[in-house]
C-alpha cells in the first residue's frame, strides 16, 4: 500500500471512528432525544434497552476503528474485516426493512443506511488493497 493510500484510508476510519462514537453515544444516552427531534417518539420500542444495547455496538465498533486508525492498516485486517462486515449489515438489516415494512424514519435509510454503505465501499477497497499487498 503507497503512503498516500494508507494516510488516505486511516482518514477514513477517524472519520468512521468519530461518526459511530457519536452515534454510540447518542443512542446509549439521548435516544428519546433523537427519536423526539425525528419526531417519532411513538416508534420508541417497548423495552428500550434494545436501543441502548445497538448505542453501546455502536459505541464499541467505533472503538474499534479508532483503534484501527492510530496503528499501521496492515497490523488491523482482521479488525477492518470486522469494521466493512458491520457496515454492510446495517445496510443491508436497513435496505430490507426500508423495502418491505418501511422504518420509523427515513433517516435510518437515506442517511445511515447510505453513509453506511459508502463506508463499506471504501473499507472493503482498504481491506483488498491490504490483502493484496501481502500476497
Amino acid at each position: 500500500m503507497t503512503i498516500p493510500a494508507e494516510r488516505w484510508y486511516r482518514i477514513l476510519f477517524l472519520v468512521a471512528a468519530v461518526y459511530d462514537l457519536t452515534l454510540g453515544v447518542v443512542f446509549t444516552f439521548f435516544y428519546e432525544s433523537a427519536f423526539a427531534l425525528l419526531d417519532i417518539s411513538d416508534a420508541l420500542p417497548a423495552y428500550e434497552g434494545f436501543l441502548v444495547l445497538i448505542g453501546a455496538f455502536l459505541f464499541v465498533i467505533g472503538v474499534a476503528y479508532a483503534l484501527i486508525f492510530r496503528a499501521p492498516l496492515y497490523r488491523n485486517e482482521d479488525l477492518i474485516a470486522v469494521g466493512w462486515l458491520y457496515k454492510l449489515a446495517y445496510f443491508l438489516v436497513a435496505l430490507i426493512f426500508f423495502a418491505l415494512e418501511g422504518l420509523p424514519h427515513v433517516v435510518f435509510f437515506w442517511v445511515f443506511g447510505i453513509a453506511d454503505f459508502l463506508f463499506f465501499l471504501l473499507m472493503f477497497s482498504c481491506w483488498r488493497m491490504i490483502r493484496r499487498a501481502a500476497a
